[in-house]
């Protein structure tokens, strides 16, 4: 398998089908090369490296998402940390570890958006007639 397709693959099993269709979806010419770059070099050759599971990749990614104050990114990654099997208390022990290293401001907006992000996913989930 190539890297575009094993990276292809790997997004769509963390993130999604929906959420990788609704971005090729939304490429434009100006874009384009972007979802190329991420999916071939961020889930093809990171996220596919033997070294770390997703689990654990999920939760540094989360760490740094929350650090750096990328809150869309950290939505996101927050609904594809439940996809992959982190618990809602895993998630929580992410955030807070990040507030003793990164500090409490990131980590309590942190909280702040996984929060929503969880209650989003509950509701929808709610609405399906789906448990997670």
């Amino acid at each position: 398998m190539d890297v575009w397709k094993a990276g292809d693959a790997t997004r769509r099993a963390v993130l999604g089908d929906e959420h990788v269709d609704r971005a090729a979806a939304g490429a434009t010419p100006f874009t384009a090369d972007f979802q190329e770059f991420i999916t071939k070099y961020a889930w093809g050759e990171i996220w596919t490296r033997p070294g770390l599971d997703r689990r654990t990749r999920s939760c540094i990614t989360l760490a740094m998402l929350a650090t750096l104050g990328h809150e869309h990114e950290l939505a996101m990654h927050v609904r594809a940390a439940r996809r992959i099997g982190l618990t809602e208390d895993e998630i929580k022990e992410v955030l807070l570890q990040t507030a003793i290293y990164a500090g409490v401001p990131a980590a309590n907006r942190a909280f702040a958006v996984a929060r929503a992000a969880l209650e989003s996913d509950r509701s929808e989930e709610a609405q399906h007639g789906r448990t997670g």
